[in-house]
């Protein structure tokens, strides 16, 4: 196997640095700048005026935003509400949304419901009635719910996308470490069109999700590790470099190993999903998909916070001043580690696995 980067995503990682590098925002206030871009048409079909990109080419430029430690709806524009759709979408939706989004348009996901992360069994009801489905359910940790023009929300009769204006949707705001909006979302009898209820199995909506999440710990590890680095070069303690001493070489090589195991498990996890979903394939190509994203999802939620903790240690009193960037990374790190459902959770699923075979 060469996981090697082939033009297209490096094309793709060398127009997101340029990007970064003339543009100082690492928050929403950097989306108008990537819809000017034309990253956001990346994955988007050729007939709706995208590239026709895929998964590799979306976790290529995740990877390198979280690098910088961005804060923007990427994530769950392109990783949990656009890739799905590709191939599942009608026209009319198609038509719809595909354009809207290299417009600036924002999707989500709803992948939560109470003491269900990645939910396998959606508890949300979706009801036929006439030329439109009625939605009932609560969903939680909805990352831009509010700000999102659609919600893909899984239902017990496949994935409704719920327009973001829909009538019987109550938003709660709940608290996110980044302090990026995020919302416990109810169904009341929201209503859609039926053809915005669609049969993409729930399985493929958490295998995409999982992966870009791969690739975003991959990329928040990496700019963190080089940000971790750069202070031990340069910061003095009895006049010499932190890098000097023993213990702090040691501590940050555990992360260094970390970051390359992370980096490795990411980038399997998306080459077999991506290769998988090219070729059509199912079965043991699946099961082997499956291992592949069970072994990220924990590596993601029991090495990402804790490499972060050795990093802010190693940064001392410094990691805790908000002025700095190292709490950008730290914070994103523990809310994919909560979405993830932790490790314990995470643990549990993977050695599940291992005793099926």
């Amino acid at each position: 196997m060469d996981f090697t980067r082939d033009e297209s995503q490096d094309a793709v990682a060398e127009v997101v640095v340029s990007l970064l590098e003339h543009d100082s925002a690492r928050d929403l206030a950097l989306w108008p700048a990537l819809v000017d871009s034309g990253l956001l048409a990346l994955p988007l079909p050729e007939e709706h005026g995208g590239d026709g990109m895929g998964l590799l080419e979306v976790s290529t430029l995740l990877t390198e935003l979280a690098t910088d430690a961005v804060a923007v709806p990427a994530l769950s524009t392109l990783g949990f509400g656009v890739l799905p759709l590709v191939g599942h979408a009608g026209d009319d939706l198609a038509a719809k949304v595909f354009p809207a989004v290299a417009e600036g348009a924002i999707l989500t996901a709803a992948l939560h419901e109470p003491g269900a992360p990645f939910v396998a069994e959606p508890q949300t009801k979706a009801v036929a009635d006439g030329d439109s489905v009625r939605i009932n359910g609560r969903k939680i940790a909805v990352p831009y719910a509010r700000q999102a023009q659609w919600i893909l929300v899984p239902t017990d009769r496949g994935i409704a996308v719920v327009d973001g204006d829909a009538n019987g949707i109550t938003r709660t705001e709940s608290p996110s470490s980044t302090g990026a909006p995020e919302y416990s979302v109810s169904f009341d009898d929201t209503v859609i069109p039926a053809g915005q209820l669609l049969d993409i199995p729930l399985e493929d909506l958490h295998r995409i999700a999982l992966a870009t999440l791969g690739a975003v710990a991959d990329g928040l590890l990496k700019g963190v590790l080089a940000l971790t680095s750069e202070h031990l070069r340069t910061r003095q303690q009895f006049g010499r470099p932190l890098a000097e001493f023993q213990a702090v070489a040691q501590e940050i090589a555990d992360v260094y190993v970390v970051s390359r195991t992370l980096q490795v498990a990411a980038t399997s996890a998306n080459w077999s999903l991506a290769a998988t979903r090219d070729a059509g394939g199912g079965g043991k190509d699946t099961a082997r998909v499956d291992d592949d994203l069970d072994v990220l999802a924990f590596c993601v939620a029991s090495e990402l916070p804790a490499a972060m903790q050795r990093c802010h240690h190693l940064h001392g009193g410094i990691g805790v001043d908000v002025t700095h960037p190292l709490h950008r990374y730290y914070s994103q790190a523990k809310d994919i580690a909560r979405w993830l459902g932790g490790a314990s959770f995470r643990l549990d699923r993977l050695g599940a696995r291992c005793t099926s075979i």
